[in-house]
């Protein structure tokens, strides 16, 4: 596996944006090759290089402009809570939980290269786990009335703190 700078992943620019989701890319490819050598058949391992390919690249990295290696708590969460849900034209919870396996193992991956914690690792996988939760944020979403989006976004929100 090539060596990765964590530094390398800070985004400031759309001129770093476009390097760090190149090297999103190769990480990913490097993921990929990980899972297959570690006997994943092939269509599970693409399929969880996918999700946590959307994760890192459509969310952390694009909507975020976010280090991946920054280990901060609860991107996970509001990606799953609620990015992906206003984001997708049909959001289901059998799909977003695809995403959430592909970036728990996509984190264990990056554990077991040194790149980030074992705490928050820890932490990555039980923001994966909430699948009722965020199950019952895709029905509730559906049933927002009038003005109640506001509120709903509120549980979860997008908005740096």
């Amino acid at each position: 596996m090539k060596q990765f700078n964590r530094n390398d992943f800070t985004i400031g620019s759309l001129e770093d944006e476009l390097r760090v989701d190149d090297l999103c890319r190769k990480l990913l490819k490097d993921f990929h090759q990980h899972l297959l050598r570690n006997g994943v058949p092939p269509l599970d391992a693409g399929t969880m290089a996918h999700g946590a390919d959307y994760y890192l690249r459509d969310y952390l990295v694009s909507a975020r402009s976010r280090n991946l290696f920054q280990e901060k708590e609860g991107d996970v969460r509001t990606f799953a809570a609620t990015w992906y849900i206003v984001s997708t034209l049909e959001p289901k919870a059998e799909v977003l939980e695809g995403h959430l396996s592909g970036v728990r193992e996509f984190y264990r991956f990056l554990h077991s290269q040194g790149l980030i914690s074992g705490e928050y690792l820890s932490q990555i996988e039980k923001e994966c786990d909430g699948i009722s939760w965020y199950t019952e944020r895709i029905e509730s979403f559906w049933n927002i009335r009038d003005d109640g989006y506001l509120a709903w976004e509120r549980e979860c929100s997008l908005k740096e703190r």
